[in-house]
């Protein structure tokens, strides 16, 4: 399974405002920068992020975007169901399968994709930063800063 670009920048943009200071809000425009993002793409996944209330988004001359704290213990499983709004893997219906009502692997897919969320659940976003990526982040923050 690949996951979408979506979902990809979702991970990036969570993982790089959880390091971020509290004193200080992250742009869009940083978050474009750091990661080569197009920014209409970016903003379509920060808007996501923001109802979703994974982090809060401020406008205005001293806005910019903060991770909600409690984020830090989102699932990366659940992350990635959201994210990707993926909820089949293999649509028999359209086109139409001619093994349509004799074959298992759309249930064999099924399987598989949730044994995958459920082995992404046993990490949270915090136990994906809290290592030598934490200090990659905190890197690119000040490397920004600059």
């Amino acid at each position: 399974m690949q996951l979408n670009k979506f979902t990809d920048i979702g991970l990036r943009v969570l993982m790089y405002l959880s390091q971020s200071r509290f004193d200080q809000q992250v742009t869009i425009d940083e978050i474009a920068t750091t990661f080569d993002l197009p920014r209409n793409h970016l903003i379509k996944v920060i808007t996501r992020l923001n109802k979703l209330g994974w982090i809060k988004a401020t406008r205005g001359r001293n806005g910019g975007l903060e991770l909600n704290p409690e984020s830090l213990q989102l699932r990366i499983g659940d992350i990635l169901r959201e994210l990707e709004n993926t909820t089949e893997l293999i649509n028999c219906e359209k086109p139409v399968c001619r093994f349509h009502g004799g074959c298992l692997l759309k249930d064999a897919l099924q399987t598989g994709l949730e044994s995958f969320y459920a082995h992404m659940n046993q990490h949270s976003l915090f136990d994906i930063v809290n290592n030598n990526t934490r200090e990659k982040i905190i890197a690119m923050h000040k490397t920004h800063a600059a």
